[in-house]
């Protein structure tokens, strides 16, 4: 169609066919803030109910419940599962409860929705990391005070380390049918303790060290040296074999925690897409 001239003080040409650009946004976001908060709620919902179910399969007892693995793999895939219908219900309201766009293109209308659910299911997980991370915060703190405080009391801490792997191992290579003098025995089991850890962190006691703790233990506990020199040497594959173990136990947790990490990045981004393909659906049943 040919160009209109413009009569006036600017002169020059104006298209006929241009269309005007209209001044509503297409960000909704009393529709956007309406989804997340509805994702939000689901997904406490769920992740209050996944977290019975978690407690269920597990147990203190040994041998017994769930194991790590187990548990990592359930808890990712309960992850994905309150990802989907959570960022799925929010998108689809997201979408539903828009304001309809008039005199648009099909492409741009889907392209708006699936805008508007990609921001709501952003705006429900910064609500949800927020307030995870200052229910953590303030349990955290919480529980550091109480501990704390417990121990600057009551001496809790002493007690704890009194208690811990290292005193029974020393407690037990000192067992004795007759009475020792305090004063000397702790002595002993101090020095004990600092090569027994020395040990530990070489990967073996030294042949001299494993000779004087023989030599502490038979004049502490009344034995011969040769049975002393047993007790020694099984207290020192005993402390070994704790120490492997609780190498083994950070390492399956070390794995359990990054496996967790993937699984909870992966029910993000799976949740992301739903939030998008669901207020996309929301969207055309509205203009229906």
């Amino acid at each position: 169609m040919p160009d209109t001239p413009i009569t006036g003080a600017t002169g020059g040409y104006a298209n006929q066919s241009s269309v005007v650009e209209s001044s509503a946004s297409g960000v909704v976001w009393s529709a956007i803030i309406g989804g997340a908060f509805a994702s939000v709620a689901l997904t406490a919902l769920l992740f209050t109910l996944g977290s019975g179910l978690g407690l269920a399969s597990v147990s203190p007892w040994a041998n017994t419940g769930a194991s790590v693995a187990t548990v990592t793999v359930m808890t990712g895939i309960w992850l994905i599962v309150m990802h989907w219908l959570a960022s799925g219900l929010g998108g689809y309201l997201t979408g539903r409860l828009r304001t309809k766009w008039a005199g648009l293109h099909t492409h741009e209308v889907f392209f708006r929705d699936t805008a508007n659910g990609f921001l709501s299911w952003a705006v429900a997980s910064v609500v949800g990391a927020v307030i995870v991370t200052s229910t953590a915060a303030f349990i955290v703190s919480g529980v550091a005070g109480g501990a704390a405080k417990g121990a600057m009391q009551s001496g809790a801490l002493a007690d704890a380390l009194a208690t811990g792997p290292t005193a029974y191992f020393l407690d037990r290579m000192f067992r004795a049918d007759r009475p020792t003098a305090a004063g000397a025995l702790a002595d002993a089991k101090a020095q004990t303790e600092r090569i027994i850890l020395n040990g530990l962190v070489v990967g073996d006691v030294p042949a001299p060290d494993k000779a004087y703790l023989a030599q502490l233990v038979s004049t502490h506990t009344g034995i011969a040296p040769e049975e002393a020199a047993k007790r020694v040497e099984q207290v020192i594959v005993d402390a070994k074999a704790a120490a492997v173990k609780a190498q083994q136990g950070a390492d399956a947790a070390r794995k359990a925690g990054a496996t967790l990490t993937i699984f909870t990045g992966l029910a993000m981004l799976i949740g992301a897409f739903i939030a998008c393909a669901a207020a996309a659906l929301g969207g055309q049943q509205r203009d229906v």
